[in-house]
């Protein structure tokens, strides 16, 4: 998936976003890493919420596996009803300051009004490279960005330290609904995100980060592993297959028919109409 660029996928019924569809299990696939008293599994493991209480007690999953290759899937269910104040959280990062980060972030509106998708994709620990999108009312299989590997020109890619996959709830109610202006309903905690079907199918890279800490970007972090990424990345495993590298003709029309209808917010585009320094991946093929 990041030999050459990144695919975004989010596939939703309503408020149900599924990310892969692969069965697998909580309990053995993960650790709740903050705030362990707001996680109920049940099931067996097969099912996972997560809890946000307070606008300082949220919860953190993440896995036990590092990776730098591979899918990793789940099924979320975001907060019902009035979610204005919330963020549920969906992405891949490695421990560190220079830390490399794949993120799917999902701001919660006031009832009745669609969540925002945010992304990000941070390398060497640079981001600031973020989309947003409303969604739309259906959303089944459809790539809605892809950030190409421009290594060679001189833009950082996250394809050499190892990251776990984590998914999060927390209150950001001063920036996370319409810029602030609608706070959170506090009445209405637990504000509750409900997981099914964890997958990993990934090329395992075990770092040297503890990780425990309840923020991702812990400063003693996991350092560049070439060995490994290079390892993964000329493996004979799905991942490292040469037609994962580019979208199909049809995901290609259906992604830029997703961004120009749905596009809410694009860094390359702000910056140009901002009259600020415009990334150099700005300028380079997206696609």
């Amino acid at each position: 998936m990041a030999k050459a660029l990144l695919a975004v996928v989010v596939v939703a019924v309503a408020a149900v976003l599924e990310l892969g569809l692969v069965g697998a299990n909580f309990q053995d696939q993960c650790d709740i890493t903050w705030e362990p008293q707001n996680a109920k599994m049940t099931e067996g493991g097969d099912h996972l919420t997560l809890s946000l209480v307070s606008n300082s007690s949220g919860c953190m999953l993440r896995t036990k596996k590092q990776f730098i290759y591979g899918s990793v899937s789940t099924r979320i269910q975001l907060v019902k009803g009035n979610s204005a104040g919330t963020v549920t959280t969906y992405y891949t990062s490695s421990i560190g300051d220079k830390h490399d980060e794949i993120d799917f972030e999902f701001l919660g509106n006031s009832s009745g009004l669609p969540y925002t998708f945010h992304t990000n994709v941070f390398a060497d620990g640079v981001g600031s490279r973020e989309m947003q999108f409303r969604p739309w009312w259906f959303v089944d299989s459809i790539p809605i960005r892809v950030f190409r590997n421009h290594e060679k020109e001189g833009v950082p890619f996250p394809t050499k330290r190892p990251m776990y996959a984590f998914s999060s709830i927390w209150a950001a109610e001063d920036w996370a609904t319409q810029g602030g202006r609608v706070k959170t309903d506090w009445t209405k905690a637990p504000f509750v995100a409900e997981y099914r079907d964890i997958g990993l199918n990934v090329c395992e890279c075990p770092g040297s980060g503890s990780g425990s800490s309840s923020s991702s970007n812990s400063t003693s972090g996991d350092a560049e592993d070439p060995a490994c990424a290079q390892r993964c990345a000329t493996s004979d495993h799905w991942y490292a297959a040469e037609g994962l590298c580019q979208l199909s003709d049809k995901q290609l029309r259906q992604m830029k028919a997703v961004q120009l209808g749905y596009t809410i917010y694009d860094y390359c585009a702000d910056a140009q109409a901002k009259g600020r320094p415009v990334p150099p991946e700005c300028s380079m093929p997206q696609y």
